[in-house]
This record gives structure tokens, sequence and C-alpha cells, in this order.
């Protein structure tokens, strides 16, 4: 018991399990404030420009096909936006000289 009770610490800390725990939890909480963001700022500006004003209501419906696009945005502008503050970690906190596939 003894000897996997010390495997197992070797393994959290080679892994650094806690690390990425944190990580996790953060990135949780940067998640809620961007899309946040996008509800509550971003989107209000871009509902002028949308038939039917809300943007969170936003449809378009061809015959028996009702597509929902307004949230999709939403969605999309929030991926776009957490894919870029993952990107300025990596290439900034990271001190790395080029992003690149590995």
């Amino acid at each position: 018991m003894k000897k996997l009770m010390r495997e197992f610490f070797e393994f959290l800390q080679e892994y650094k399990v806690v690390a990425l725990a944190i990580g996790f939890v953060i990135g949780l909480a940067s998640t809620a404030m961007i899309k946040s963001l996008v509800d509550n700022i971003i989107m209000p500006l871009i509902t002028p420009f949308m038939p039917g004003g809300a943007w969170k209501t936003a449809v378009l419906v061809l015959g028996p096909f009702k597509i929902s696009w307004g949230p999709f945005l939403g969605d999309l502008i929030n991926f776009i936006i957490i894919a870029f503050v993952v990107f300025m970690i990596a290439k900034f906190i990271l001190r790395e000289e080029k992003v690149s596939k590995k």
C-alpha cells in the first residue's frame, strides 16, 4: 500500500496534475467571463444589424426547417475570443518564439 501511494504521488508530480486542475478551473472562469462579454457587450452592438433585432432569438426559416443562427453566432464569437486568448497565452506567457504544430 505504501508503494502504491508513493507511485500515486510521483504520478501527480510528474504529470503536474494539480497545476492542470488549477488551469482547468481558471479556464472555466475565463469562459464564463468571455461568454458574458459576448452576450452583454458585443452582441447587443450587433443586434441592430440582425433581422428581427434580437440576436438570441434570430432564426432563419426555410420551409419546415428552423435554423437558430443568432445563438450560433454568439457561440462562434465566444470560440474565436477564447481561441485568441489561448494563442496569446501560448505566445507571451510561455515565451515561445512561434506557436506551431508539434
